[in-house]
């Protein structure tokens, strides 16, 4: 089966570092859904704004396998990503046909828009310029089991406190400021990093927001914009 991509997802983090690792951790980070132009038909949407949440099937666009090869285990980041397990026991973007699969919050429908119709979405966990395959409704009464267990990722996640000095806030709206902090406060580092002293850089709306993490603190130390 061949498949190619009906839209292309857009939001402010450019690259996979920072991310949330899943859909609905970082609830202000919006985006929006951008159909190619031969799938830019209203008629398409037609009882769409009688939902609330969908789910993307989408392509990890940047994490191909150079060699090509299948490998069954995978070090995934909640397990401190030292320890391997099983792929298909995880959400690893490391899948044998790199599909991702995410729900999000539709926050509206512009059928006017110059791209449109165009979905505008929150919660999502796609990078900017990601290719999307596939859309289709979530339904509560079929895609909801609040008894499910839910195996190695049941492990407390502590997050960090995020100190971002207010001289460093100037290229962003306040709601970008939350958006960011929540980010980071998922702790975007590899968790076996542990230099207090290594500076990191989150890549939003054009801008390198670099910082560090010293125990359970991750603290801004510059904003730059990217060339």
């Amino acid at each position: 089966m061949e498949i190619t991509p009906i839209a292309t997802y857009h939001c402010p983090v450019g690259g996979k570092f920072g991310l949330p690792r899943q859909s609905g951790i970082a609830r202000g980070l919006e985006g929006r859904i951008v159909f190619t132009p031969e799938y830019r038909n209203r008629d398409a949407l037609r009882g769409l704004e009688g939902f609330s949440r969908i789910w993307l099937i989408w392509e990890f666009s940047l994490s191909k396998k150079e060699d090509g090869t299948f490998h069954p285990t995978v070090r995934p980041p909640r397990l401190g990503g030292n320890e391997r397990i099983g792929v298909f026991a995880t959400r690893s973007p490391f899948m044998p046909n790199n599909l991702g699969l995410s729900c999000v919050k539709i926050e509206g429908i512009d059928p006017d828009d110059a791209e449109g119709p165009v979905i505008i979405v929150s919660g999502g966990d796609l990078m900017d310029g990601t290719p999307i395959y596939d859309i289709k409704p979530y339904i509560p009464y079929a895609d909801s089991f609040p008894d499910a267990e839910e195996g190695f990722t049941s492990r407390e996640w502590a997050t960090l406190e995020v100190e971002f000095p207010e001289d460093l806030k100037g290229p962003f709206t306040p709601s970008d400021i939350e958006t960011v902090s929540a980010l980071l406060g998922q702790d975007p580092r590899p968790h076996y990093h542990c230099d207090p002293e290594r500076t990191y850089a989150l890549t939003y709306k054009g801008y390198d927001i670099l910082f560090r993490v010293d125990g359970k603190v991750c603290r801004v130390q510059g904003v730059k914009k990217i060339r």
